[in-house]
């Protein structure tokens, strides 16, 4: 997973609530096995539509996507986390999300930034002419007309999401540690690291 610490570009100003995982990323999109290529199915039904901002070339390859209430409602599928990466996508401003989405977002390494609407607002209205800044580190974002708004995020998802670090790699964290325990499992029970009584 890549470390997620300053997001700063241009945002798509989407604001449309209940934006579900279908409209992410449609269900036909799910017969992969492998991530690459999602980007093309990411909000396929959205695209469709004259105008629409993700097609727009002034948001190509926006690294924010600002939407409205309850975004990622709907089913659970790791997909809508991997299309939106594939199509650039490392950072979701929103009122609220869907807690289901969250937690995928977290660990394919999208942030997720919660804030009120009235700040969701300003947002989309700076979003169409100029980039937005996010700051992991100092949890804010920040404008070029000197907005600054604070948004509060799980220590764990914080230090996880800096340090790149998916379940792989919290696992490998405590190596040391694992190697220690087995060496002294292995050492003083040596019937259960052996069943046979004899050692591989």
């Amino acid at each position: 997973m890549q470390p997620v610490s300053q997001i700063e570009g241009r945002a798509i100003p989407l604001g449309r609530k209940n934006v579900d995982t279908d409209v992410i990323i449609p269900a036909r999109w799910l017969k992969t096995v492998t991530r690459e290529g999602l980007g093309k199915g990411a909000f396929e039904n959205l695209r469709a539509e004259p105008g629409n901002l993700f097609d727009d070339p002034r948001f190509a390859r926006a690294p924010i996507l600002i939407a409205g209430d309850n975004f990622g409602c709907g089913s659970s599928r790791e997909h809508a986390a991997w299309a939106m990466l594939d199509l650039g996508i490392t950072c979701v401003i929103a009122p609220s999300f869907s807690d289901i989405f969250s937690s995928n977002a977290f660990k394919n390494g999208i942030l997720t930034v919660v804030l009120p609407q009235d700040q969701v607002d300003r947002l989309l209205e700076v979003a169409q002419s100029e980039p937005i800044h996010v700051d992991l580190e100092h949890q804010t974002v920040t404008t070029p007309f000197q907005d600054r708004f604070e948004f509060a995020i799980d220590p764990f998802r914080k230090h996880c999401l800096i340090e790149g670090l998916d379940e792989v790699g919290l696992t490998l964290e405590r190596d040391t540690a694992i190697t220690d325990y087995e060496t002294r499992h292995a050492r003083d029970m040596p019937w259960l690291a052996h069943p046979t009584g004899v050692p591989a």
